[in-house]
């Protein structure tokens, strides 16, 4: 269930911060959501393995939560050519 919120949460901030923007900024902002993405994936990360769980458990599922929204943010980004 945590997975599903966090890769809801991700599609929601994806589509807030990168489709409203005008074109010209739309891969600036694509860049600047997937880098703070990263560091939330990341603190997600070490709370699985500080909890327990392994490495190897976790790192399948931190890849599905990071790459679904950017994967989005990313088709967002490119749907409209840049004015």
């Amino acid at each position: 269930m945590r997975t599903l919120i966090f890769i809801v949460v991700g599609l929601v901030l994806a589509g807030l911060l990168v489709g409203p923007v005008r074109p010209a900024w739309r891969i600036r902002m694509l860049v600047v959501f997937a880098v703070a993405w990263a560091v939330v994936v990341t603190w997600n990360l070490q709370t699985g393995t500080s909890h327990g769980y392994s490495l190897g458990e976790e790192l399948p599922i931190q890849l599905l939560i990071f790459v679904v929204p950017v994967a989005l943010a990313r088709w967002l980004a490119r749907a409209r050519p840049p004015a």
